[in-house]
């Protein structure tokens, strides 16, 4: 895993400085630095797992061959694409959230200076996704499926967070609205789609692959998507905070927190989200091990045991 980390990171700078010196604008001084400070802001201070599972799940199905520098460097830079789309997300949602920290450090609407020249902040970075694709991928016979696979998700994303947004209006608050199958969409359409198969989509475009023959691949990926958004609420309200780095944001009362946690506890949530666990990874294995070709199976299963039964 440090191999591929190392592989990944190396090729960050090369991006980040063709992004600085993009011919399609003239720079300034001023304009170079605040894309450089935006884009070291954002991009690359999470923890990479999507980024990184392009690079790992081009290995797998590649069975392990050595790569190329070639290789290693459109594999890490369609990663670094997935990356620079979650920043894109993340600086946005801030926004709109209101929120206050990501990662430990202030959001970047709330750095000085910022303010709502964030909202074409996160749009440029939108933008970068498209610059590094046309760079390195045009002659590529997989361009235009590359082109559509990122227009696809992205759409897919914002659809998502447009459910999730309009189901919680400020002041028009209705539990009633919030049933399971309404959950299941939006994290379907909000996390699973980017978070899980775009990776594994562009890995195989990398190989020749064409992604209308893996339509059980992607509905696989969704499946673990949702499963994982389920574990990442359960561990927000169950997990150690010292281990998660979460405490319970957006509920300031303490008081109203224990008495949350006491109907939980009531209710048993710690045993029926086990139940759920156990449930869902026996059904994921299944649609696995059903899957005819064994790289294909390695990936999801790399997948599959990078998030079972974590702790954070």
């Amino acid at each position: 895993m440090s191999d591929l980390k190392s592989t990944f990171l190396r090729f960050y700078s090369v991006l980040k400085q063709e992004l600085l010196e993009d011919p399609a604008f003239e720079w300034t001084p001023d304009s170079r630095q605040w894309v450089e400070r935006l884009v070291e802001y954002n991009v690359p201070g999470g923890k990479l797992n999507r980024g990184l599972s392009v690079l790992g799940s081009y290995k797998l199905l590649k069975e392990e061959q050595e790569l190329t520098e070639e290789e290693n460097f459109l594999a890490s830079a369609l990663g670094w694409c997935i990356e620079w789309l979650q920043a894109y997300f993340l600086v946005l949602d801030d926004i709109m959230d209101s929120a206050h920290t990501r990662r430990d450090q202030p959001c970047w609407f709330r750095v000085p200076k910022v303010g709502l020249i964030a909202i074409n902040d996160g749009i440029l970075l939108g933008n970068h996704i498209f610059r590094i694709l046309k760079k390195h991928f045009r002659g590529k016979a997989y361009y235009v499926d590359l082109l559509d696979l990122f227009n696809e998700v992205e759409f897919r994303t914002a659809s998502g967070e447009m459910i999730d947004l309009i189901t919680a209006l400020e002041g028009e608050k209705d539990l009633s609205k919030y049933t399971s199958s309404l959950h299941r969409r939006i994290v379907q359409y909000k996390t699973a789609y980017y978070s899980f198969y775009l990776p594994v989509a562009c890995a195989l475009l990398m190989v020749g692959e064409n992604l209308d023959n893996h339509i059980d691949v992607k509905n696989i990926l969704v499946q673990m998507g949702i499963y994982f958004q389920v574990q990442d609420d359960y561990l927000d309200c169950f997990g150690d905070p010292e281990t998660i780095g979460k405490e319970h944001y957006g509920k300031a009362d303490p008081a109203c927190v224990a008495k949350v946690k006491v109907l939980y506890n009531e209710l048993n949530l710690q045993g029926v989200f086990t139940e759920y666990e156990n449930e869902s990874y026996e059904k994921l294995t299944t649609s696995i091990e059903a899957h005819p070709s064994k790289s294909v199976q390695a990936v999801l299963k790399a997948f599959l045991a990078k998030i079972y039964k974590r702790q954070k």
